[in-house]
């Protein structure tokens, strides 16, 4: 690699804090920056099924398998970064908020003056706590408290800037974890939880596949094992 050759990375919310603290020292160790973009993952997808550039792409094990399939990711290059839970989000301060039981986050649900989620069409979080919602029986009594973003990014940056009471959010760990003014009240309780793989994959578009597939090895690599568990990713 060149000393100013980048990569193109484009990747779910999921996957931010974690590349972001690993791209400079990426870029110190081979000289090779990374250019990344976020967003939900289906909207990642269509962005690169529209022709978006990528060297790699950060999603759920489920569409890189698809995408695989579909000529679309170099053969043998995917690997798996860890398992993502998925989990309630609160502004700094209301972390005591007890979501342990499906009884407890519905009473949590319909004591809050808003609820913050990134687009269930777009993300697997959001559309997974819609979900969740329905099936406590809440959605319909509390659709107008909703509050739907495009990203999980944009939602917690609204839900730390909120003003209310009980204001609580949907993502997944990860993005709690390195989402600035909250934090993490608990994953969603049992029989309403939701874990994904998340993967990493160089494309068949790639212009600097050597780039991406080294940034690959980096990011799941054993030295930084400790820094993918305590950024929320699971084994």
């Amino acid at each position: 690699m060149g000393a100013m050759s980048t990569i193109r990375l484009l990747s779910g919310g999921a996957a931010q804090g974690l590349v972001s603290h690993l791209q400079e020292d990426f870029r110190t160790e081979t000289g090779c920056a990374v250019d990344a973009l976020y967003d939900a993952v289906v909207a990642i997808k269509d962005r690169f099924m529209d022709g978006d550039a990528a060297d790699l792409i950060i999603l759920t094990d489920a569409i890189i398998t698809q995408m695989a399939e579909e000529g679309h990711v170099v053969p043998g290059s995917a690997r798996v970064l860890g398992v993502v839970k998925t989990g309630i989000a609160v502004r700094k301060g209301d972390e005591d908020l007890d979501v342990s039981t499906p009884e407890a986050l519905k009473a949590a649900l319909k004591a809050a003056d808003a609820i913050y989620l990134p687009d269930p069409e777009q993300s697997t979080a959001g559309e997974h706590f819609v979900k969740v919602m329905r099936k406590l029986g809440v959605y319909t009594a509390l659709e107008d408290r909703v509050h739907i973003f495009p990203n999980g990014d944009d939602a917690m940056a609204a839900l730390a800037k909120a003003k209310g009471k009980g204001l609580l959010g949907c993502i997944q760990t990860t993005e709690i974890r390195f989402a600035p003014g909250v934090v993490e009240a608990g994953p969603l309780p049992p029989r309403l939880e939701l874990a994904t793989i998340y993967t990493a994959a160089v494309t068949t578009r790639a212009t600097n596949p050597e780039g991406a597939a080294d940034f690959i090895s980096k990011l799941t690599g054993p030295a930084i094992a400790p820094l993918r568990t305590d950024g929320g990713y699971e084994a």
